[in-house]
């Protein structure tokens, strides 16, 4: 019998506590009845930001849509004067930049956020285009590689299926302090978006399943990326609601899903480009096997997927069942977590009252040769990156 591979990071005494950033016109006090007054803006989304990183959270994700609300990389700047302490996770559709310049536009803003920025790597289909899963994560590979040897090296020397780029540079624009760039996070359950994962990124993010099924996908992406010498951490992307009392936090779920009907909310669900991936399947499959309630487990609340794409339940409870939950999740070795909920600016406050101040919050691992992106690392006595 073939002796599992550890996991990573697994029984922390800390991790990475991050907020979301609704660039892409989700946010709303009810699904399913779109109110202008939370439509994504400058204001609004960047309001968010500011008020996560006054409330003490380490990163917020900002998501990339074609569809709707504004371009990540142009928010991303425009909040580098304006925080001093949050990171930023600006997720990268690879594709639609070409590589080298690619390369330079992460790095300068990661000069402009000193240190603070971390990428999401997305091999999402580009706009208008309909392209095959194996064809889409090869072409992110190849960007990722290009942009590791722009990084490190005074030149980029690439020959591949998607690229073939020679370019000499003697004075090339590397991160600030990043040695090999910011952390590369990275979500995809599909056999090629398994493989790129475990050869070149640094913390595999999970959407929310029950507790059984998550184990299983950290220990088949451990297993592969021990192929390549290599160990990942790991995220959760999940939605929050807590409230004082668990019937409280119960009936505040009812009313964000007071608005959407079935018809209402496939509709809504339909409208993302990733409505039939294999990612999206799993989310709907553990949406069958809940109760009447829509619980698939304790505390665990698979309703918020019937109005949404993507990432599809909440974890819901008053503050100690919350934070049960989230240390259920450390202690499997998960050291980030991606929290959201409705409206975002208000669950951030509630969750920043009511289970912040009880979790350790600390910066993730850093490569080897890297240095922390804002907060100093609390030593975990955890193997460098190979």
């Amino acid at each position: 019998m073939t002796t599992p591979i550890p996991i990573r990071s697994e029984k922390l005494d800390g991790a990475e506590i991050s907020w979301f950033a609704p660039l892409c016109n989700g946010d709303d006090r009810f699904l399913g009845a779109h109110d202008d007054h939370y439509k994504s803006s400058w204001t609004n989304c960047s309001n968010i930001v500011r008020k996560a990183e006054k409330l003490g959270f380490q990163n917020v994700l900002c998501p990339s849509s074609f569809q709707v609300g504004q371009d990540t990389l142009s928010f991303v700047a425009g909040l580098a004067p304006l925080t001093s302490k949050i990171n930023l996770l600006a997720a990268v559709r690879c594709g639609e930049l070409h590589p080298p310049m690619l390369g330079r536009t992460i790095a300068t803003l990661d000069h402009m956020l000193e240190g603070r920025l971390t990428i999401n790597i997305i091999s999402s289909d580009l706009p208008g285009l309909k392209e095959e899963s194996a064809f889409r994560y090869k072409r992110s590979e190849e960007v990722i590689e290009i942009l590791k040897q722009g990084w490190t090296q005074d030149y980029i020397d690439f020959e591949g299926e998607h690229y073939k780029i020679k370019l000499n540079n003697t004075a090339p624009v590397k991160p600030y302090q990043q040695n090999g760039g910011p952390l590369l996070y990275f979500g995809g359950y599909s056999p090629p978006a398994v493989e790129l994962c475990a050869k070149h990124c640094d913390v595999y993010l999970m959407w929310p399943e029950t507790i059984s099924r998550l184990r299983e996908l950290m220990s088949n992406m451990s297993t592969k990326a021990a192929t390549y010498h290599r160990d990942l951490d790991f995220g959760l992307r999940i939605h929050v609601i807590v409230r004082e009392t668990e019937s409280e936090a119960k009936e505040a779920a009812k009313k964000l899903m007071s608005h959407v009907d079935d018809t209402r909310g496939q509709e809504i669900r339909e409208r993302a480009q990733d409505a039939k991936s294999y990612g999206v399947s799993r989310q709907a499959d553990m949406r069958s096997q809940s109760d009447n309630d829509g619980f698939v487990e304790e505390n665990l609340w698979t309703g918020i997927g019937r109005a949404r794409s993507g990432c599809g339940a909440a974890i819901v409870g008053d503050p100690d069942q919350v934070y049960n939950k989230i240390m259920t999740y450390q202690k499997m070795g998960i050291r980030a977590f991606i929290f959201s909920g409705y409206p975002h600016d208000e669950e951030c406050a509630l969750f920043a009252k009511y289970v912040l101040p009880r979790l350790k919050n600390i910066s993730m691992p850093i490569a080897q040769g890297r240095k922390p992106a804002s907060t100093p690392l609390t030593p975990l006595g955890l193997a460098k990156r190979k």
